[in-house]
């Protein structure tokens, strides 16, 4: 189940281009949450980290330690990739590299290198990266590990 709120502290609610917040079209289902896999697809930003369904990952430059610091509020625009079961690899993506580290509220989040993923709710679907540099701290990850920090 995802989380909804939202905070100025986690980056503002438009994108680059001054987008909204989408619908809940927008936003993963919850349904997505039962079977979580972590891929490289190809975007226009090179090769990203994405879910089974294609939607861009971000990782957040204020986490620490795999420590996920967008709680509360900032969920509603950076919803946290949560599954009930550990997340699995799929093409490119390294499996020394995927873990999980456990919310504050109790949900399990997969991390990929030394970041806790999430959605950006402006990306209304696959291959969208109009979370990148919201705010210089949120950035889309590459198959590394490694924040991309290139603009579309």
């Amino acid at each position: 189940m995802v989380l909804i709120a939202t905070t100025a502290a986690c980056g503002s609610t438009s994108g680059p281009a001054g987008q909204g917040a989408p619908t809940t079209a927008g936003r993963p289902s919850a349904g997505d949450q039962n079977a979580v896999r972590v891929q490289v697809e190809q975007s226009s930003l090179g090769p990203i980290l994405t879910d089974q369904n294609g939607r861009t990952l971000y990782a957040f430059r204020n986490d620490k330690g795999r420590t996920s610091s967008c709680t509360d509020e900032c969920v509603a625009t950076w919803p946290a990739l949560i599954s009930r079961e550990p997340a699995t690899t799929g093409t490119g993506a390294s499996r020394e590299l995927l873990s999980q580290t456990d919310r504050a509220e109790g949900t399990s989040q997969a991390t990929y290198g030394d970041w806790p993923l999430y959605y950006y709710v402006g990306d209304v679907g696959p291959g969208d990266v109009d979370g990148q540099g919201v705010d210089d701290v949120w950035f889309v990850v590459g198959a590394d590990g490694k924040l991309i920090k290139t603009m579309p």
